[in-house]
């Protein structure tokens, strides 16, 4: 049996994973903050998998993905020091079985090319990825397997915060359905910008993916949720094939078949 540890450094939480061959046995999270050393976060990635039957020593591959630059090389550091491995880091000269069509290439963040491999593989193509978390980040994947670019919007939480911070009376609110678009008191009004303002813009900015993708049969295109926040929207709306909160790290594993 093969086992291999999957690391998505993402802004708010870096997202681990242990797979079993092809079985994801277990996940986890830790908060992302650039100002641990790699000793306390060997510690805490001890800690984390051996609450879940799984010792360091089991592992046999570590596959990472970052888009928090301060602090890839000391979670490289952290999980060498904790498994004598050196992890396989999603780059320029890694393999990924897709081509990236973009302007600029090294802008795009590795955990969009996780999801879009992992989307194209597992669920078809053309695709349109949506991660919600502290963005939210609609990625596009041609019937030809190419990822041709995105659109990056504020996330719910990032949006929650600035309201916060930039106003006298509003406070901070729980990201949750408010159950009515008219807000009847502050906390329901935020909630309903917030949460069901997000619905909106997905299935308007999806529509237009659709359309600009696959003009002739806009319906052919398998619309993937994924990301820290997609559980608070799934529900709300009818726009997604399917909802995988797994996919980076799934999308970790088929690069590192690759590789």
């Amino acid at each position: 049996m093969h086992r291999l540890f999957a690391v998505d450094i993402g802004n708010t939480n870096i997202t681990l994973g242990v797979f079993e061959d092809d079985h994801l046995r277990a996940t986890g999270r830790l908060s992302t903050d650039p100002s641990r050393t790699d000793d306390e976060l060997s510690l805490l990635l001890h800690g984390l998998l051996t609450a879940r039957g799984i010792t360091p020593e089991e592992l046999d591959a570590v596959a990472m993905c970052s888009v928090v630059p301060p602090l890839t090389q000391t979670v490289f550091d952290a999980v060498a020091n904790l498994t004598g491995i050196d992890a396989l880091v999603v780059g320029p000269g890694v393999k990924t079985g897709i081509r990236v069509s973009y302007d600029r290439t090294q802008d795009v963040g590795t955990d969009r090319i996780a999801d879009a491999v992992a989307a194209i593989t597992l669920y078809g193509k053309p695709a349109v990825i949506v991660d919600i978390g502290t963005a939210t980040v609609f990625n596009a994947v041609n019937e030809d397997g190419e990822y041709i670019g995105g659109a990056i919007a504020p996330g719910m939480r990032s949006a929650a915060e600035a309201l916060y911070s930039n106003t006298a009376q509003l406070r901070r609110v729980e990201l949750t359905d408010p159950g009515s678009v008219i807000g009847r008191n502050t906390i329901a009004s935020m909630q309903s910008g917030l949460v069901l303002g997000n619905v909106e813009l997905i299935e308007g900015m999806v529509r237009r993916f659709t359309e600009e993708l696959s003009p002739g049969s806009p319906e052919d295109c398998k619309i993937v949720a994924t990301g820290g926040l997609a559980a608070v929207i799934e529900p709300l709306t009818k726009v997604f094939d399917v909802h995988d909160p797994d996919l980076t790290l799934k999308g970790l594993h088929l690069i590192h078949k690759m590789n």
